[in-house]
């Protein structure tokens, strides 16, 4: 009677268990209809007017002003084509895709070449100097939108070049890069770096050929950063940028000023122009998001 009773206990404590161990695992699986509801909220409010955007490109103006909210009937191409068609927008297309590539390859170089002697070399005002670029987040570029503007205008004579935009964006993305690779750096292990240099290295050699390729998902998070930050900025290009060089931010502007009345061509060019760094984005977030855990872990 004692065994039977044993058993049956044992069988109701395995069976308490597996209920425990099934309502934990639907919590980590996200199976709890609370945490889909405020998932899909997020997701609505964040996709919600860029879905808008892109679907008032395909109707007409007398369908927005019929029906605001409703869908494309018939969908039109001529807005969309209309925005490929026009040179205007190759142009600002070109100028942001040149001012991107310029802050993002100095902002890689720059970062990686200032973030390793914080984190390999010991000397005597090391985390002092890696305070200030701490310290550095705490200011954006709009704060210093005036003297920039002055200083590279006027001093520099670089007012509407894009080295001019360039070199300031790169400045104010250093903070957040030398942050973000300093961890990686100091992640790998110093017996490496003395095993290479028992192999005849040099520091320049270890860092040239070991330690850039190990970093490699931390160089590719703060390239992708520094491109989307540059593709979307707009209030240093206002001030600094006229004419021929002007960014997609401000196309976009200028093409809404001049047809104000054409509400789905301003949709199109706007879809049109926020396409690029989505897909950039979006193409690199598995390694954005691994290297960004590399920084926390590191």
């Amino acid at each position: 009677m004692t065994a039977t009773t044993d058993v049956r206990g044992a069988a109701a404590s395995r069976s308490q268990d597996q209920q425990r161990h099934g309502r934990s695992t639907n919590v980590m699986n996200g199976g709890s209809p609370l945490i889909w509801f405020g998932a899909l909220i997020v997701v609505a409010l964040t996709l919600g007017p860029v879905l808008y955007g892109v679907l008032s490109g395909f109707r007409t103006n007398a369908q927005l002003a019929e029906s605001p909210a409703g869908l494309p009937d018939p969908w039109v191409l001529s807005n969309y084509s209309g925005v490929l068609s026009n040179p205007s927008f190759w142009k600002y297309a070109l100028n942001s895709t040149i001012i991107a590539v310029i802050t993002t390859a100095l902002v890689v170089i720059c970062g990686v070449m200032a973030a390793y002697p914080l984190a390999r070399y010991k000397f005597k005002w090391r985390e002092g100097i890696y305070m200030v670029f701490v310290l550095g987040l705490l200011f954006p570029a709009t704060v210093a939108i005036i003297p920039l503007f002055i200083l590279i205008s006027k001093d520099l004579q670089m007012g509407n070049t894009w080295w001019g935009i360039a070199l300031p964006q790169a400045a104010f993305a250093l903070p957040v890069t030398i942050v973000i690779l300093r961890p990686f750096l100091q992640a790998i292990p110093d017996e490496l770096e003395e095993a290479a240099q028992l192999d005849g290295a040099s520091r320049i050699g270890f860092f040239w050929r070991i330690l850039l390729p190990l970093s490699g998902p931390g160089l590719v998070t703060v390239g992708v950063l520094a491109f989307v930050g540059s593709w979307n900025a707009y209030l240093l290009p206002l001030l600094l940028l006229q004419s021929e060089t002007k960014t997609l931010p401000l196309g976009v502007a200028d093409f809404s000023s001049e047809h104000a009345s054409d509400m789905a061509g301003v949709f199109a060019f706007t879809s049109l122009a926020m396409i690029p760094a989505l897909v950039f984005f979006l193409a690199m977030q598995k390694r954005i998001v691994s290297g960004l855990q590399g920084a926390v872990k590191g």
